[in-house]
């Protein structure tokens, strides 16, 4: 098993090795030149589906329709696995922004390809002025037309049931007004688990639910448990903790 981890995590990364940097050199300077990162976007989706499928990873997508028309959302899923934004990222329509760890963008070309793409870089520990920093450049994003994915959780699942969900996103809902759409991923927790880099092959299972409006709920914690009680529905029962 650990051998077919191994060779499964070498495909993916050989794609992403293969591709990645070619698309780097020739976008890059291409959308410097034309002020627009949509085809660079594109291509980095396309990029970062192959090298998923190339590792085995089969993945089934329901709710699509869900996802409000002409409107930039607040995607917020639960969070199992290095694999989640490789995973669900492409599947998004349109072009989609990404809380991620500011180390992230120190890597060569990589790191000017998500700048250009305004992901969007958090830092870690409990610095209130880079909290609500990350929080002011996610609202610029959305407000820019990007859509953004969040994981509430703040960080991986230890065990892949869903954990206790931070502040900070619902922040940025109520400030923005923009609706957020619940996600349920599984599948994903068995494939790279925590503290391994193996990828074990399967079928990893996205559920997009009903868009939730940030203007229908009184409080913070009202929108932050109605976001969570609706993730929590749509995962397996083994994934599923009570409401906290």
């Amino acid at each position: 098993m650990l051998q077919v981890g191994m060779f499964a995590t070498f495909k993916l990364v050989f794609v992403y090795l293969a591709l990645g940097p070619i698309a780097g050199v020739i976008g890059i300077p291409y959308t410097l030149l034309v002020g627009d990162v949509s085809l660079l976007y594109r291509v980095a989706m396309w990029i970062t589906n192959a090298g998923v499928r190339a590792a085995g990873i089969k993945i089934e997508i329901s709710g699509l329709e869900n996802i409000p028309v002409g409107r930039s959302c607040i995607f917020m899923s639960n969070h199992v696995s290095n694999l989640d934004p490789p995973v669900v990222l492409p599947l998004l329509p349109g072009r989609t922004s990404v809380l991620l760890k500011k180390e992230l963008m120190n890597i060569p070309i990589l790191g000017r390809a998500m700048r250009l793409a305004k992901f969007v870089p958090v830092e870690r520990g409990h610095r209130r002025d880079a909290a609500q920093a990350s929080v002011e450049a996610a609202a610029d994003a959305l407000r820019s037309g990007l859509h953004i994915l969040v994981y509430p959780e703040g960080t991986r699942s230890p065990d892949g049931r869903l954990s206790t969900f931070k502040k900070g996103p619902f922040f940025l809902a109520l400030g923005t007004q923009a609706p957020i759409v619940p996600i349920a991923l599984s599948g994903t927790q068995t494939m790279m688990r925590k503290g391994s880099n193996a990828i074990v092959p399967g079928l990893a299972q996205i559920t997009v639910l009903p868009a939730i409006e940030p203007s229908h709920y009184a409080t913070r914690e009202e929108l932050m448990q109605a976001v969570r009680k609706a993730i929590a529905a749509a995962l397996p029962p083994e994934m599923q903790t009570a409401a906290t």
